[in-house]
């Protein structure tokens, strides 16, 4: 046939030419879910480049990784070919490279002092004008920045936890509950003056201080009662190895040991006390010399100039539990305990009449169980003289875990009950829906 397809010649019938499309012009490859997240695009730019070979598939050139791909799934745009992509990546690339230049620029101006502020907002109506457009058609930002107002200690709002905590001196001084944290900060100090944690000196030649920080925390006793903490702790992030200190390790009792000591406790119904150390790492001493500023608010007067060189550690020191769980260790070997190889935070000692007291230290948390109460009251009265510690009396809770005993079946229960439920505060969920399983309700499971 006479300018015809042999195709049509053959089957006399029409020959559809729909699934052609022109060489070069802009395609759209989709992108499975597998591949993508759900805020990434669902398609691809490519251009279109040919058919393949011996499978049906669209042979296009991806532009982001460089290189031919063969893909079914693909929209068309024959509007737009190879030429008219190459000036529109050129026009993108020019205003890619206009906006991190305009951001720079941005970004090294120098924010004008408190005096300017007024002659800065009797010029910004001029500076709203809208700026000449550049000859490459990229139109230049009007928004007008401003240097970004920081919190200061004048400042009317309070950066305050969702607990109502102050996160630092300042807004401690500005709360309802002032006075509270004001006594709070003052038995933290008379606590630490009896343990006489420092001494005023002069910053020797060559020496740098370390800064320190109030921390302040609500805990919920039993009953309901609140009681305001605060403590004081160095920023020892600044502090440098080989200088400050050498070695660190936090005193922390494995999950595994508690459970096996907790079994026990259950099948042998053995006596289960808790103990808790105050201003733990205080009592850890210092053979490093350190310097830190004095605490604010706590400055002496006329010796404002002065720093505090400690002779005990402090929260925060990177060595402060070391130092802690050496003289905790040191103690319970001058008693006569065994430390465990396995758990160094486990000690063991047999009694003459074959019973035996397991200490276990979590930090500044203790757990004593044993078959005699009078020897752990000995232990306790002991521990009392060499530190300062609070009696608990019989564990109720351990690591967010309520123990519930039931002596008379030796039967002991873990629940996290408690825990879940601050969780979910937290995060503003208590009121969420509850459910069997995790799992989605349109999961169907065979045996």
């Amino acid at each position: 046939m006479d300018g015809g397809a042999p195709e049509e010649a053959w089957t006399g019938k029409k020959v559809n030419y729909s699934i052609l499309n022109p060489f070069g012009c802009e395609a759209f490859v989709h992108i499975d879910k597998e591949n993508r997240t759900k805020l990434e695009a669902k398609s691809k730019k490519c251009t279109f480049i040919g058919y393949g070979v011996n499978d049906f598939g669209y042979r296009l050139y991806d532009y982001e990784n460089h290189k031919i791909i063969r893909r079914r799934d693909v929209i068309f745009n024959e509007k737009v070919l190879y030429k008219n992509q190459l000036q529109e990546m050129k026009k993108e690339n020019e205003n890619k490279e206009y906006a991190v230049l305009y951001e720079i620029t941005e970004k090294v101006k120098v924010p004008e002092n408190n005096n300017n502020k007024q002659s800065q907002q009797q010029q910004q109506p001029e500076q709203q004008q809208a700026p000449q457009t550049p000859e490459s058609g990229v139109t230049r930002s009007t928004r007008i920045s401003r240097p970004l107002e920081r919190y200061s200690p004048s400042s009317y709002y309070l950066l305050l936890t969702d607990s109502g905590e102050p996160g630092c001196y300042e807004e401690a001084m500005q709360v309802e509950s002032r006075k509270k944290w004001e006594v709070a900060m003052e038995e933290e100090m008379d606590s630490l003056m009896h343990n006489q944690t420092w001494d005023l000196v002069r910053l020797p030649a060559g020496k740098t201080t370390l800064k320190n920080k109030w921390v302040y925390k609500l805990k919920e006793e039993d009953g309901g009662k609140k009681r305001y903490k605060a403590r004081l702790l160095v920023k020892g992030f600044a502090q440098k190895k080989g200088i400050d200190f050498d070695e660190i390790f936090s005193p922390v009792v494995k999950m595994t040991s508690i459970r096996t000591i907790l079994s026990l406790l259950a099948a042998e119904d053995l006596h289960l006390e808790q103990l808790d150390v105050k201003t733990t790492f205080l009592h850890g001493d210092l053979e490093e010399e350190i310097y830190m500023q004095q605490p604010q608010g706590y400055e002496v007067k006329g010796k404002e100039k002065l720093v505090c060189k400690l002779k005990k550690s402090l929260y925060s020191l990177k060595h402060a539990p070391r130092k802690w769980y050496l003289k905790f260790d040191k103690f319970m070997s001058e008693q006569g305990y065994t430390r465990c190889h396995s758990d160094h935070c486990v000690y063991l000692k047999k009694q003459n009449d074959g019973s035996y007291i397991i200490l276990l230290l979590y930090v500044d948390d203790m757990l004593v169980a044993g078959s005699n109460m009078q020897e752990i009251n000995v232990l306790k009265r002991k521990l009392a003289n060499s530190f300062a510690m609070k009696d608990l009396g019989a564990a109720k809770q351990i690591l967010g875990m309520r123990i519930t005993r039931d002596r008379k079946n030796r039967k002991l229960t873990l629940s996290q009950n408690e825990y879940i439920q601050k969780v979910l505060k937290r995060f503003n969920m208590q009121n969420a829906k509850l459910v069997r399983t995790p799992f989605a309700s349109h999961f169907k499971l065979s045996k």
